[in-house]
């Protein structure tokens, strides 16, 4: 049995069937597949350790919150952030987008004051700014792309001001799968006293991110795209930002004191964690970073790789297909693609694909600016994870040629 063969025994559900056909699940951007090591620690916090954190003094509460802070110490290890007060624990990057949107905001954005976004944004990654803008009266400022996707970092420096107080920008597009320069966008934007934050849902999957190394001020991630359970996120802030910041929310954990006087905050990080957290989820994000570790080995960086000069040269070479998002060079791309064919509708191919067995994304991903950049209502997406095959790759390829052919006929 091969490694990737392994590999592939630890995520059950890639064992399916459907419509009788073997399960090819190419969705991954948006959810990936869960591993028997995350399964059984959300299963075990479930069956033997289902209490509050932090509030009892009894023994499985106590067990509970080890595991729960326990996980809050490998990601820090995981993400290289200086302090593990740096790591908010979230409902997912959406969450952690609107926190800091909120938050940064209350401290450091005034009436006039300017927000950066990128052009090839996720919704989650534009609307909580928009909310902001209108709630501060600030102005929404976007860094476009070019027609192969790449953002124009050349006019970020003529895009900042002296109000200018933030950028915002993917790790990786979500839909073109590009690798953003973010260490040249951070020192940028530091040279001019700018705050930057980068949205890694895609960007945790793919690379080794530490963050002290990327400069970044804020990197948020959710866990059910890195193998974790639904519901779970991070937010890594830097402390001497987050120190400034006030809550996003307001209740049990994330007090100091209340009085009707008045209250006073819990120190980092739970300030930012208030209420009941996810108490068997967010305990899956240690063993799902740890699989995401193991999957970076050569032989499976190999597989990717191949998957991906595959579907590469198979979409530019075929004159029906729209490619968006081409690389520059190989190692700027993930194994993330999306495209439209001419004349075909997206959601009718990803209906055909479908009962071929292959599960994939059509629709606008999430990122409405981008179809209209690209004149489109939509795309079909596929994104491969380290578990996927060549043997997955070249059946997908065949499959697309059949559904097209069969409704251009």
């Amino acid at each position: 049995m091969t490694q990737i063969e392994n590999i592939r025994q630890e995520f059950p559900e890639l064992g399916e069937q459907v419509y009788g056909k073997a399960l090819v699940y190419l969705d991954n951007a948006a959810t990936s597949q869960r591993p028997l090591s995350v399964i059984r620690k959300w299963t075990e916090m479930s069956e033997k350790y289902n209490a509050n954190l932090h509030r009892a003094v009894h023994r499985i509460a106590d067990l509970a919150t080890s595991a729960y802070e326990s996980t809050r110490d490998a990601v820090q290890k995981y993400l290289n952030a200086e302090f593990r007060e740096e790591i908010i624990f979230t409902s997912g990057a959406t969450a952690s987008l609107n926190l800091v949107a909120f938050s940064f905001g209350e401290a450091f954005v005034r009436e006039g004051d300017e927000i950066i976004v990128g052009e090839a944004e996720h919704h989650s990654n534009i609307v909580p700014w928009q909310l902001l803008c209108e709630r501060k009266k600030a102005i929404l400022k976007v860094l476009p792309i070019d027609d192969s996707g790449h953002l124009r970092v050349d006019l970020l420096p003529g895009l900042l001001t002296p109000k200018t107080k933030l950028v915002c920008v993917a790790h990786i597009s979500n839909v073109l799968g590009l690798l953003n320069p973010v260490k040249e966008i951070v020192n940028i934007c530091h040279s001019n006293n700018c705050a930057v934050l980068v949205d890694g849902a895609q960007g945790i999957v793919h690379e080794r991110v530490d963050v002290r190394d990327l400069g970044c001020d804020f990197y948020a991630f959710s866990g059910h795209k890195v193998y974790a359970a639904p519901g779970t996120g991070v937010l890594y802030g830097r402390r001497a930002l987050l120190e400034q910041m006030p809550p996003y929310m307001g209740g049990g954990e994330m007090i100091g004191t209340v009085r009707w006087s008045g209250s006073t905050w819990a120190p980092l990080p739970q300030k930012f964690e208030a209420g009941t957290q996810n108490i068997a989820g967010t305990p899956t994000l240690r063993p799902a970073l740890e699989m995401a570790e193991a999957l970076r080995n050569e032989a499976v960086e190999a597989e990717t790789n191949a998957i991906k000069e595959l579907i590469l040269n198979k979409l530019q070479s075929d004159p029906r297909i729209r490619l968006y998002g081409v690389p520059d060079a190989p190692e700027e791309k993930i194994p993330l693609f999306a495209f439209s064919v001419e004349h075909v509708h997206h959601e009718d191919l990803a209906l055909i694909l479908d009962k071929m067995g292959i599960a994939v994304r059509s629709g606008q991903m999430c990122a409405e600016p981008l179809m209209d950049r690209y004149g489109v209502t939509g795309m079909l997406r596929v994104s491969f994870a380290p578990y996927n095959t060549v043997q997955e790759a070249e059946y997908f390829i065949a499959s697309l040629d059949r559904a097209i052919k069969m409704l251009e006929g």
